[in-house]
């Protein structure tokens, strides 16, 4: 029995956008290679105990000083474990990525959240791309950037953005309806609903989607090393493949040191904004 030669759908497709996008595509993943590589320079510009140093404060403003002495005694030893620089290699990474997809995902979660229509078609798309493994998502970006930090950066937005548009969109719906209807006798405009009622109320849901999709793209930098992006995820990789248990101890711990300390820092900002309420 014949199979569906889906595979070569799938490949005609790739073929002929790259026939008529393929140049714009180059040119837009190199000039977001210069800029990655433009920010990485930078914070290895910067001195180690600086970079610490902001940590430490912004741990210290987010939680008190027990984040902070944390924050510092982690990061710190990964200084000394010889790994700073791609400790900053995957920073970037994550922030860049956690950045896109908050930019994009904030926008589509509020939609979805003042229209059921958008909801209903997002809900299912959001559904999908939360259930496909990750290691599916270096397809495309391997498809239409080949290898390099763009097309890690494109695998870690898709992969980290679902949770920022479900929370946000759960967080708009979740405003009490009375406060809305207030809101809406007192004459106020779809706009000054969204920022002085809805926005305001929903935000520790909204922050809570944020510490997701930092976390999500922290655990996909990692895999995105398969495809080129470097920073701690390609010590990993390096070690899995050479055999190296200690090599790969020491990036895998340094890992989750930076996962523990984005973590904390963003649910100590969600939790100031929820008391603040």
């Amino acid at each position: 029995m014949p199979k569906f030669p889906l595979g070569r759908i799938v490949e005609n497709i790739v073929e002929w956008i790259m026939d008529v996008f393929g140049y714009y595509l180059d040119v837009f993943s190199d000039s977001v290679d210069v800029f990655i590589d433009k920010f990485h320079g930078l914070l290895a510009y910067l001195p180690w105990w600086l970079i610490i140093l902001i940590f430490a404060l912004l741990a210290f403003r987010a939680s008190g000083w027990k984040l902070a002495l944390g924050a510092t005694l982690g990061l710190y030893f990964i200084y000394n474990l010889g790994l700073w620089s791609s400790l900053l290699e995957t920073i970037v990474l994550v922030l860049i990525s956690a950045f896109v997809s908050i930019i994009i995902g904030i926008p589509l979660g509020i939609i979805a959240g003042r229209n059921d229509g958008f909801h209903k078609l997002v809900t299912p798309v959001l559904d999908f791309m939360q259930t496909m493994p990750s290691f599916v998502y270096l397809i495309p970006a391997l498809m239409f950037f080949g290898l390099g930090q763009f097309a890690a950066v494109f695998a870690t937005v898709i992969f980290a953005m679902p949770p920022v548009i479900r929370l946000t969109d759960l967080g708009i719906r979740q405003v009490p309806v009375d406060l809305v209807e207030v809101g809406e006798a007192f004459g106020s405009t779809p706009g000054q609903l969204l920022w002085k009622i809805q926005l305001p109320v929903a935000m520790p849901t909204i922050m809570a989607g944020l510490n997701q999709t930092m976390m999500l793209s922290l655990s996909m930098v990692v895999i995105t090393a398969m495809i080129g992006a470097g920073g701690l995820g390609a010590g990993v990789l390096y070690a899995i493949g050479q055999i190296k248990i200690g090599m790969g101890f020491e990036n895998g711990v340094a890992v989750v040191i930076l996962a523990i300390i984005l973590d904390r820092i963003t649910q100590a900002i969600g939790n100031s904004n929820k008391n603040s309420k």
